[in-house]
Parts: structure tokens; sequence; C-alpha cells
């Protein structure tokens, strides 16, 4: 395939501080069940109630605003999530490894001043323009994403994920949606424009990170604390968040329907679904842990049935006795809602188990 001739908005050699360049932050992303407002209060209760421990797994990470709060406690923090996007993340705001923060501003940079009416159509403007982003910003990320494979070379690994990070954070945040990624918002009033920011990437040691099935992992992993918050409706997140998880991966599939997606989405979890308990169960009989934590959200009130919770307070509880002695914390929250669900009363729900053996 023939390079692209590129014309760019401004002069690539301008001196451009380095260092002054806005940054995304973990919470800069829109996501369901986002549990960034309730770390401190989760972790103080466990740091609390499990003197002595030294690991702490958070198995269903989600954007892992619960693992970061847990860096400040804890020796060794175990971050795992079935979506890319999220462990692409991870990679990017945890993971150890070498970090030139000038080499990969220097390439934002360079691709903030791409020209996108210069560009060609690509994969991303293809199934993605005028939908999810406007023409023009879905064939500059789509061009970006395609820079960032072709150049891995010239990157460490960790610059590697901190790029497609800022990418994927970036992307989110101009995305023509309500907050995922289920539909996109018809005639909306204008589209957005791509402007690449980094992630604020750091280096921790005595991090770990899986992209795994919990149900599975969590037979091989023996820590002091592990921290479970499940989905608990019939809100598939690997269809929520499929645009994310396809620039994370990038293997390019076809993709079909109004809403651009695969035609087989994979990893779709079993708590989403009436095995939700059998799946409960499997997992708190099996993980090798001295002390359970469980976030739980009283949302089987919900006017939607697709909000309804597939597990009560109460059945969790049972289960988690099943363990040892239970307790249980409450906090009145108003969770990040996207659609027209109204949740009264709503409650957020810690159970901390410490396990008999």
């Amino acid at each position: 395939m023939a390079k692209q001739k590129l014309s760019f908005v401004g002069n690539l050699f301008d001196d451009v501080p380095m260092g002054n360049m806005p940054v995304f932050g973990l919470e800069n992303r829109r996501y369901l069940g986002c549990k960034s407002k309730l770390a401190e209060w989760i972790l103080s209760i466990i740091n609390n109630e499990a003197q002595g421990a030294h690991s702490f797994f958070d198995i269903f990470a989600g954007t892992g605003a619960i693992g970061r709060k847990a860096l400040e406690y804890y020796q060794e923090v175990i971050f795992n999530d079935f979506l890319c996007s999220n462990v692409v993340s991870f990679k990017a705001f945890f993971a150890d490894g070498e970090l030139n923060e000038e080499r990969v501003q220097d390439f934002l940079i360079e691709m903030n001043n791409v020209d996108a009416s210069s560009l060609d159509d690509n994969y991303c403007s293809h199934y993605y323009g005028n939908k999810y982003f406007g023409m023009e910003a879905a064939k500059k990320i789509g061009y970006i994403r395609d820079e960032i494979e072709r150049r891995k070379n010239e990157f460490s690994e960790k610059e590697y994920f901190v790029l497609v990070a800022s990418l994927i954070y970036s992307a989110d945040r101009i995305a023509n949606t309500p907050g995922q990624f289920e539909a996109y918002l018809k005639n909306p009033a204008r589209f957005k424009d791509l402007d690449m920011r980094m992630v604020d990437a750091k280096c921790y040691k005595g991090v770990k990170i899986y992209n795994e099935d919990a149900n599975v992992l969590a037979r091989r992993v023996k820590c002091d604390i592990v921290y479970m918050d499940p989905p608990y409706n019939s809100r598939q997140y690997c269809s929520m968040y499929h645009v994310l998880d396809n620039l994370a991966k990038w293997d390019k599939p076809p993709l079909y329907g109004v809403t651009a997606k695969p035609l087989h989405i994979d990893k779709k979890s079993d708590f989403c679904k009436k095995k939700a308990i059998k799946a409960f169960t499997d997992l708190v009989t099996h993980v090798d842990a001295r002390y359970i934590a469980v976030s739980y959200s009283n949302t089987y009130d919900a006017k939607s049935k697709t909000s309804n919770n597939k597990m009560t307070l109460e059945e969790i509880q049972h289960i988690l006795e099943l363990r040892g002695t239970t307790k249980m914390f409450c906090m009145d929250y108003k969770p990040f809602n996207t659609g027209k669900t109204e949740l009264v009363n709503h409650q957020e729900i810690l159970f901390l188990t410490k396990v008999i053996v």
C-alpha cells in the first residue's frame, strides 16, 4: 500500500513546551459502575478490617479506580478485567517499564497536527464515521491507530500502551454517544474534533495485570484480599464498549448492522445472565484469599428491566457466609446512569468476609 501524503496543521517543528500538554486522569472516562467516587470509602473499610494484609486483587477491575486506591495501602496490587480496552489502560496507568514522556508527547503532538481532511478513508472511518464519531475524526482515529502499530518498534512496551490508552481516552471524550457504545446519537448538533492527550501514566512496582475470565483466574491467584465488583444486570460490557475494545485489539474484524459490531461479540459474562448466582457461587468458592470484599448496588428495583439485578442482596450474603464471617456496610450513593432508569433510595453496599480456613 502506498504511503499517504499528509497535510499538517501548523508547523511540526514549532517549540512546544513539554509537560504542558493536558493529560487524562484515570477517571476521565464515561464508564458504567465506575467506583472512583467510592474508592476512599471502600478502601478505608477494607484496610481497617483486614489487618496485616499485603496483597490486593481487583478481579473485575473495570476502569481500575479501586486498584489505584489500593496502591496506597498494599505492596502488591493485581488488576484483572476481560475487556482489552480496560487492560490496555491498566498497563498504561500502572505497569512498570520504560517511560519517556517526551517521546510519547512528541508523537501525540505530531498526530494532533495531522490535517484530517488530507487523510484517505480507513477502517475506522468506514465503520464509525458519521456514527460514533464525525467522519474527519474517525479518519484521524484510524490513521493514528495504524501509525501506533506501524511505529511500534520506536517505543517501549510501556510507551506503546500509553499511546493506545491515550487514543482510547481521547476517542471516548469526543464520542457521539450517551456514554457507552450500544448506540450513537442521531442528528447531533455537531461532531467533535479529535484532540489527542496523554494519559497520566505512572510506573509501579508490585503490579500484576491479567486479561482473563475471573472464575478461571481465581483458581490460580493467591492473595490476602480479593475485591469483587461483577456486573449485576443484563447489560453486557463487551457490547457497551465494543468500539473501544476494537481500538485496543486492532485486529480489524468486519462489523455489521447499524451499531457496527462484530458478528460474534466474545467474552459475554455469565454474571449478566440467569447463570449469575451459579457463577458467583463458583467464584466465591474457589478464590484463594483471606478476605473477600464485594461491592453491590441495589438496582433490582429499577424501572428498566436491563438494570434489574440478577442477584439479590440476600443471595450474595448467603453465598459469602459459606466462606466465613461476613459484615455489611452501606452508603447512600447516586451512580452514573446513561439512560432513563430511576433509582430511588439507592445505596452502595460493601460486604466483607473473613474467610474461615
